[in-house]
């Protein structure tokens, strides 16, 4: 009982840190500068997750966060002359640099995370009431 406990709760720390990926993406959806204030539009974040055997459980296993890659998409350009951070020069010139990130996939990515997060909640609970009728029959 305890091991599948452990399995959802691995699947619910991975599923939080990927909430939280998505939710920075959405709210840099519109950052052109980078932590050190350089004009470089954000970069979007991805959780890749692996599978954690040293949670087995009779054939299951648990998940666990491999890396949070910072995806190397090339920005979406638009024609502002006049923007402070106009490219001054080159093929880009008078274009702005905003960052690649379809707010339409974040989203879903997000439900998706959520309800992943939802169901292991509920696995966790059934495990937890299995556990104490079993309990009420052997007292």
């Amino acid at each position: 009982m305890l091991s599948s406990l452990d399995i959802s709760t691995s699947a619910l720390i991975a599923q939080r840190t990927r909430l939280n990926a998505v939710s920075g993406n959405i709210a840099n959806i519109s950052s052109l500068r980078d932590e050190n204030g350089e004009a470089k539009p954000y970069q979007p974040r991805e959780v890749v997750f692996q599978t954690d055997d040293s949670l087995s459980a009779t054939g299951a296993s648990g998940v666990k966060v491999d890396e949070i890659k910072i995806t190397d998409t090339e920005p979406l350009y638009r024609h502002q002359p006049n923007h402070p951070l106009a490219i001054k020069e080159g093929k880009w010139k008078g274009y702005v640099a905003y960052p690649n990130i379809d707010l339409t996939t974040q989203m879903v990515d997000a439900l998706e995370s959520t309800r992943a997060y939802e169901a292991n909640v509920g696995v966790m609970e059934v495990t937890k009431n299995m556990s104490r009728e079993t309990l009420t029959i052997l007292a």
